[in-house]
């Protein structure tokens, strides 16, 4: 790549770690995830703490090469922010579109998040959180 000493290949070092995050998701991440897992939402497969390149993606949906990042307190400090501009700025040039949420947004109101997602994809029949309405965040069957 010109200008960036950043590599695309995955290090063995990036998907380990991205393995050890899938087993201590933020609360977060477990709400944003059953929301989105087993193609629950609008039928898109994502994928979740994914390694691409040499940085993490909170969840990644490669169909769309969208990728979603919900944001904590570690996130706040000028260091942070500058590695995420710089990881947004990669992933951005490897085509992804990158949208962010603070976890505060995710856990109040899952539901717009859901629906900044659907809006930003460009997707018909907007997720819903009633059971009886289509687009409806469980599959059929499953309890609330």
């Amino acid at each position: 790549m010109k200008g960036t000493a950043l590599h695309r290949k995955n290090s063995s070092r990036t998907r380990d770690f991205a393995r050890s995050q899938r087993e201590e998701p933020t609360r977060a991440e477990a709400l944003f995830w059953h929301a989105v897992r087993s193609r629950r939402f609008a039928g898109l497969k994502f994928k979740r703490q994914m390694a691409i390149g040499p940085f993490i993606a909170d969840f990644c949906c490669f169909e769309h090469k969208l990728i979603v990042e919900l944001d904590g307190e570690p996130h706040e400090t000028l260091e942070a922010r500058t590695r995420d501009a710089v990881r947004t700025a990669f992933l951005k040039r490897e085509g992804y579109r990158v949208l962010r949420f603070p976890n505060e947004r995710v856990l109040g109101n899952l539901e717009f998040v859901l629906r900044e997602i659907a809006s930003v994809l460009g997707l018909v029949g907007l997720p819903s959180s009633d059971p009886a309405l289509p687009g409806h965040l469980l599959l059929r069957g499953e309890k609330e």
